[in-house]
């Protein structure tokens, strides 16, 4: 056995229902386990609306299983509910048994919506992004930074703390301000990062000026 050295504020986290814990000692298959767990962990690192997976996206090294053992471990979570199964003439799709995952599945299987996915399992990470360019996390600003992923999309922080950075403005209140802008006018995803630190002089204006430091 390889020794753990822990959980780090800087990782990632996944959510898991509360429901599927307390299913937990119900399910003795080991397989049916793996690929469930395996199923809200590639589901929450999927981008887009479309929160479908197909077999070929359950890693047989990642999870320690045979392609075999993946079939079985998902006809044992379609058996218990805990998964969807919804396919077209596209193909077949596993969905979790969730809100999202029921109406995504039978918009699928009625082809109201296209098998579109993204998956990024590197997503930029707030808390890495707060420690490597504004400091030590703090409870408060933990809470914070949890309390902004559920309020803003991942992929716009990297670009928030790289727009704070090129203007020397180090604190969250800024960058905070910055994702609270987007939400409310509007953010072009075309851009890139290299345009973004050439605008960011309009940041230094307006609301944004009291986050300036000044002689």
């Amino acid at each position: 056995m390889t020794n753990f050295n822990g959980f780090t504020s800087s990782e990632t986290f996944t959510q898991v229902p509360d429901s599927f814990l307390r299913l937990i000692n119900e399910i003795d298959d080991i397989a049916e386990l793996k690929v469930t767990l395996y199923a809200i962990y590639r589901i929450e690192h999927l981008e887009g609306n479309f929160r479908g997976l197909i077999e070929t996206d359950f890693d047989s090294e990642s999870l320690g299983l045979t392609n075999e053992e993946i079939k079985h471990g998902l006809e044992k979570s379609l058996q218990r509910q805990t998964m969807l199964k919804s396919e077209n003439e596209a193909g077949v799709y596993y969905f979790l048994n969730s809100p999202r995952g029921r109406l995504s599945a039978e918009a699928f299987a009625n082809g109201q919506i296209k098998a579109t996915q993204s998956y990024n399992p590197n997503k930029s990470n707030v808390f890495k992004l707060y420690e490597e360019n504004i400091g030590a996390l703090t409870p408060l600003i933990a809470d914070m930074l949890r309390d902004a992923e559920k309020n803003y999309p991942s992929i716009w922080f990297e670009e928030a703390f790289e727009i704070a950075v090129s203007r020397n403005v180090r604190n969250w209140k800024y960058i905070h301000a910055i994702l609270n802008r987007w939400k409310e006018n509007g953010k072009d995803e075309r851009r890139d990062s290299k345009d973004s630190i050439q605008d960011a002089k309009r940041y230094t204006e307006g609301e944004f000026s009291e986050f300036f430091k000044r002689d």
